[in-house]
Formats: C-alpha cells, sequence, structure tokens
C-alpha cells in the first residue's frame, strides 16, 4: 500500500481514470495536459504533462489548487517516480511579450510534451480551448479536467510545483516583490511593490497593468525632470 501519511487530508472528490480507461482499453498513450500561471503579472506560464501508468494508480490526487504546499510537493516526488512519463514545458515572461499568451502557452505545451521522452496517442487538456493542439496528438478538451481526470490533475500538480520553484528562486533576485509568496499574481502586497519600484525583468511588460505603470512612472520622470509637462 502507498505510504499516504505525508500527504494527509486533502479536499475534494478524487478525479478518476474514466477518461483515460476507454483509450488504455484500446492501446493507446493518453497524456494529461495542463497550465498553470496564466493569470500572473510575472514569470512564465507552465504547462505539465504527466502519462500515468494503466496498472499503476497514485492516490490522493488533487487539483492542485485544492492542495497545500507540502502535498503538492510529495505527490509531485510519488508522480515524478510513478508514472510513465514526465514533462515540464514554459514560456518565459519574454515570449509572453513577444508572442502573446495564445502563442506562448501552445509554445510551453509543445515542450512539455516533447520533453516526456514517449509518444502519446491522446491528450487530455484542462479547460475549453485547445492549447496542446500543435503537440500531434488526438486531443480531448475538459472542462474543470484536473477535477475529473487524475492525469490532468497529476499535470496541474507537477506544473504548479516546477512554476512555483522558478519564483521562489526568482525572489531572491527581485525580493521587494515577494515572488516567494505570491508566485507573480497581483496580491495587495505585489501591486503595493509594483508602483513603489516599477516592475523587474521578471514581469510581463506587455500587459496593461504593468505598461500602464511604466507609461505612468516615465510620465512622472519626464515631470521631475522638467523635460515635459504641462
Amino acid at each position: 500500500m502507498a505510504n499516504t501519511s505525508r500527504v494527509g487530508h486533502v479536499r475534494g472528490p478524487a478525479p478518476s481514470i474514466t477518461r483515460e480507461r476507454r483509450h488504455w482499453d484500446c492501446g493507446r498513450v493518453v497524456v494529461g495536459i495542463d497550465e498553470v500561471g496564466r493569470g500572473a503579472w510575472a514569470g512564465p506560464v507552465t504547462v505539465g504533462a504527466v502519462v500515468l501508468r494503466p496498472d499503476r494508480r497514485i492516490y490522493r490526487l488533487r487539483d492542485s489548487k485544492l492542495l497545500r504546499a507540502e502535498q503538492r510537493e510529495h505527490l509531485a516526488q510519488r508522480i515524478t517516480s510513478s508514472a510513465l512519463a514526465v514533462g515540464i514545458g514554459h514560456a518565459s515572461n519574454d515570449e509572453i511579450d513577444a508572442l502573446g499568451m495564445s502563442l506562448a502557452l501552445q509554445h510551453a505545451a509543445l515542450r512539455a510534451v516533447d520533453a516526456l521522452g514517449v509518444a502519446p496517442d491522446v491528450a487530455l487538456v484542462d479547460g475549453n480551448w485547445d492549447f496542446a493542439r500543435s503537440v500531434g496528438t488526438v486531443n480531448e478538451t475538459i472542462i474543470r479536467g484536473d477535477a475529473v481526470s487524475a492525469s490532468i490533475a497529476a499535470a496541474s500538480i507537477v506544473a504548479k510545483v516546477s512554476r512555483d520553484a522558478l519564483l521562489v528562486g526568482a525572489a531572491e533576485r527581485f525580493p521587494a516583490y515577494a515572488f516567494a509568496s505570491n508566485k507573480g499574481y497581483p496580491t495587495p502586497m505585489h501591486r503595493a511593490a509594483l508602483a513603489a519600484n516599477g516592475p523587474c525583468a521578471m514581469h510581463r511588460h506587455s500587459w496593461a497593468p504593468i505598461a500602464s505603470l511604466r507609461q505612468a512612472r516615465l510620465f512622472s520622470m519626464c515631470d521631475a525632470n522638467g523635460t515635459e509637462g504641462p
């Protein structure tokens, strides 16, 4: 029996393998795909891809948002050791600025699937938009897929843990923004730090809140220098 003592109590119903099973029964390799970081103001968007083994269950999987950080980290270790394959793909904030979120997310999905080391036949993709359309699989989008499909739930966990680790590392280089706690999302503390310091190299400078802040600071500097103004 799997050791679940470090995971502790988890909320919500467990996702099932019903969607996976119908493909496994036909001999197909199934990958679950999920993303994290789309709504953040800083850092990359990250896609997780997980191919579960048909003959091995990973218990206590949940949507990553329902888990505490220590539960996600423990489950991510179990997923990595138990799954047939795990892949992570990032698209940086610079790529998001250059390409837009939709295309950057598709690049991250392709990188995640390329990192698997196996060729899946079918992808179960979280949400109602197929951001994994270019990975070469037959795809099925599932609204709230991380609550329905065990493969997608596993992908949501490894993506979240991987991206969180990147933002914790960035917090050491940019301590003013408290990335270790907000993970790049626009919390009140993060907004206050942006107002006081302006954006850093981790921010998505093309996004309207960041762009407008930069514009306001530029006008303020011009007024202070007496080069522009009424």
